[in-house]
């Protein structure tokens, strides 16, 4: 069913335009806000809004908010391509291929890890949503690499913990534009939707706390390879910061990446892959590791950049 809110414009949103305050308000992308305004859903002091409209602190909103649309199910098909790392009765560690999300979404039409493990005829976790089921963390449906995902109810809850308190040992090599300076640093910037509302992500005043560690492994005339090391988990978070200090990952063309380098180092995607993950059995608490080896197009433009340094 559809929400109805009524509530006063607060004061850190004074000057802010109508579809920016409402994506902020109720958590919405600016394109999905912009639609709410144009069906005459949203009222600023009785009248209808526009989009551009400018607010004030204490003009008075009345929004109707359209129903959420519902979860998508997922639906057991195996996925080609993606491997088992490791299994026991507690978890399942994947090598994630490109092109494959970590579950269901709305909008999402192509392979999901859970779709293909529960395909595979895998039984995992059912705590948490039913289209996320056994699922403690996620990579890019682009990003490759080393993904556990919980099979039992116990490891499902103590791996979600793991991740929130940051005991996780997530590593990713990427390979970037140009070289950074220094060539070892942590980006501490916060990461919020992209005004723009267009399904990327950014550094934002106010934005959820965001740290990420790099350390340069091997310099190329065009690109660097890094270790990075992740101390938290937002959407995006690797491909954002590397683009905010001017060094996106190659083939990264949605945050900014050069598609001249990305032709020539064969690139249809970024070059970013989760090699190791390290973390506490769910089961008896020793330490584990696993790695994923590069896929072969990220070593392929790899091995272009080796050979044009």
């Amino acid at each position: 069913m559809a929400e109805h809110r009524s509530l006063p414009v607060p004061d850190g949103l004074e000057g802010e335009r109508l579809d920016a305050a409402l994506a902020r308000l109720f958590g919405l992308s600016r394109t999905r806000a912009a639609e709410v305004i144009a069906a005459g859903d949203v009222l600023v002091d009785g009248q209808a809004g526009a989009k551009s409209d400018r607010m004030q602190a204490g003009s008075w909103l009345e929004v109707t908010l359209p129903a959420p649309p519902s979860a998508p199910v997922a639906r057991p098909e195996p996925v080609p391509g993606m491997s088992i790392l490791y299994e026991d009765d507690d978890i399942v560690v994947i090598d994630k291929p490109i092109g494959v999300a970590a579950h269901p979404t709305p909008g999402w039409t192509g392979p999901t890890v859970l779709e293909g493990l529960l395909g595979a005829g895998h039984t995992l976790a059912t705590s948490g949503a039913a289209e996320r089921q056994g699922i403690v963390h996620r990579l890019d449906a682009n990003t490759t690499g080393a993904m556990v995902v919980a099979k039992s109810e116990a490891a499902y809850s103590l791996l979600k913990r793991a991740f929130k308190e940051r005991t996780v040992d997530k590593r990713y090599h990427a390979l970037v534009q140009g070289l950074p300076d220094p060539l070892r640093g942590t980006i501490d910037a916060p990461i919020d939707r992209h005004p723009s509302g267009d399904g990327r992500w950014a550094v934002v005043a106010g934005g959820r706390p965001s740290v990420t560690h790099y350390d340069a492994i091997e310099a190329f005339r065009a690109v660097s390879l890094l270790d990075i090391k992740l101390e938290t988990g937002r959407t995006h978070q690797i491909r954002v910061h590397m683009s905010a200090v001017h060094h996106p990952c190659a083939g990264d063309l949605a945050y900014g990446a050069d598609p001249t380098l990305a032709a020539r180092l064969g690139l249809k995607r970024q070059w970013l892959h989760a090699v190791r993950l390290g973390f506490e059995h769910p089961g008896d608490g020793r330490w584990v590791e696993f790695e994923s080896p590069y896929p072969d197009d990220l070593a392929h433009a790899l091995e272009v950049a080796a050979d044009e340094s």
